[in-house]
């Protein structure tokens, strides 16, 4: 065997070990994530659990504090109104005592040890007094089956309860019951799908939050309560990584599972943007939103986006915050060319597709059979395109009339619950598209994303 041949399988052989331990290293590295996520949630549940219990014991504490101050007070209350009326009979009970003793002290003995010749006037004296006294009235003590006998009625059905309930409050899982499954870019926005990994699991809604990520990143906060399994985070600054996750409530639950493991996500595409400084419409801070602000009945002026930002593969909303008066000449669409210049009075003519705010839609400025539901206040309408290829033109395709070659785009176009689909044949291929919106009468508000 050759030198060469030999050098050719070292250097084999080293490259392969080098991948090798390279290998390696990455399943070292996603070992130690592993442990890492299972030390750190394992310490982050016992602290929840920890501090849960601390609460709940101190909560409970002041509820029975809270209960035997009560039963006490009306243990002194009740006391104190049984016992009032005895010490009334009390004290008139021992006040006749006294006049008693004294009658006999005074007036008794001193008329038995007396002369005869006073005997007389001090026995009539002495039977005034015991007249005056009513020796024969005697005041009512009542009987003890009369006066209260307090007692406490204590129920042990209550430690059975709090034994029974609290030998099922609270549970430790391995795994949370539903995980983020899909995070997709769209422009200034990101699309979360999620999914149950637990099937026995039966989920009434699902709770979706994010934050920025990193030390200095906000607290998380909800976008999304419902029982979907999917929702676009709209407002995400691009090249930003976010962090993602979703719980989920049971049915007949009040509490929330645990939170799925944090997913980072971030856009590379930039957000949908209306043209600044167009005439006849007011935008947004963002400037996603427009509002017509003036109704020039003899003009439709045409608001484009700022940049080609629509890419096919992507769905294109517009949603209407706030309608004015509709007119056949209102248009949403897209188009190849937007900006200054460029049909500037009117979305429905070449190169564009739209549909008007009476269901009509058009394809390259002609007018289609099929028809959608008028929109109004909360329509939402989408777009959908995906590339079909390069086919020729023929009578057969919606967009007529030229020759050679055409670029072939599968458009789906969405309103309320139907939805129109045709091929838009265009002169050569575009990496993105304008959107638009054209309304003649003022109020019309559109969000766009």
């Amino acid at each position: 065997m050759s030198v060469e041949v030999l050098l050719q399988e070292a250097k084999e052989s080293i490259e392969a070990a080098q991948n090798y331990r390279s290998e390696l290293q990455q399943r070292l590295h996603g070992l130690n994530q592993a442990r890492k996520q299972v030390r750190g949630s394992s310490g982050q549940s016992r602290e929840a659990l920890r501090r849960h219990f601390a609460e709940l014991q101190a909560a409970a504490t002041h509820l029975l504090s809270e209960r035997l101050s009560a039963l006490l007070s009306e243990v002194d209350a009740i006391e104190a109104d049984s016992i009032r009326p005895l010490d009334d009979c009390q004290s008139l009970i021992e006040h006749g005592v006294g006049q008693a003793d004294e009658l006999l002290r005074e007036a008794g003995e001193a008329a038995l040890r007396c002369g005869l010749g006073e005997k007389e006037d001090k026995l009539g004296s002495f039977t005034k007094k015991a007249m005056h006294i009513q020796l024969d009235s005697l005041p009512e003590v009542p009987a003890l089956v009369d006066v209260p006998c307090v007692s406490a009625q204590l129920d042990d059905s209550l430690l059975g309860l709090l034994r029974e309930r609290v030998s099922r409050h609270g549970s430790v899982a391995s795994h949370p019951p539903v995980q983020i499954e899909e995070l997709q870019e769209r422009p200034g926005s990101i699309l979360v799908r999620w999914c149950k990994v637990d099937e026995d699991f039966a989920a009434a809604d699902y709770r979706l939050q994010y934050r920025r990520a990193g030390n200095g990143g906000s607290q998380y906060e909800d976008a999304y309560i419902g029982r979907d399994c999917d929702f676009l985070v709209l407002h995400l600054d691009a090249h930003t990584d976010y962090l993602f996750r979703v719980c989920a409530r049971g049915e007949g639950r009040t509490e929330w599972s645990p939170w799925s493991i944090p997913q980072t996500g971030y856009t590379t595409l930039a957000p949908h943007e209306w043209c600044p400084g167009s005439e006849g419409y007011i935008l947004s801070s963002r400037k996603n939103i427009a509002l017509r602000n003036d109704s020039f009945q003899s003009s439709c002026p045409v608001l484009y986006s700022n940049a080609p930002t629509y890419f096919c593969g992507l769905t294109l909303t517009f949603k209407i915050t706030a309608a004015g008066q509709p007119d056949r000449r209102d248009s949403l669409g897209v188009s190849v060319h937007g900006g200054a210049g460029v049909g500037k009075r009117s979305l429905q003519r070449d190169q564009a597709v739209c549909i008007s705010t009476n269901g009509a839609v058009f394809v390259n400025g002609k007018e289609m059979t099929n028809q959608l539901p008028a929109i109004s206040l909360g329509s939402a309408v989408t777009f959908d395109m995906e590339v079909v290829g390069v086919f020729p033109v023929n009578n057969n395709n919606v967009s007529e009339g030229g020759g050679g070659g055409g670029f072939k785009l599968r458009v789906t176009i969405g309103s309320g619950n139907r939805e129109v689909v045709f091929d838009w044949l265009l002169e050569q291929a575009v990496d993105g598209l304008f959107f638009g919106c054209a309304f003649v009468y003022s109020g019309w508000k559109v969000l766009v994303f």
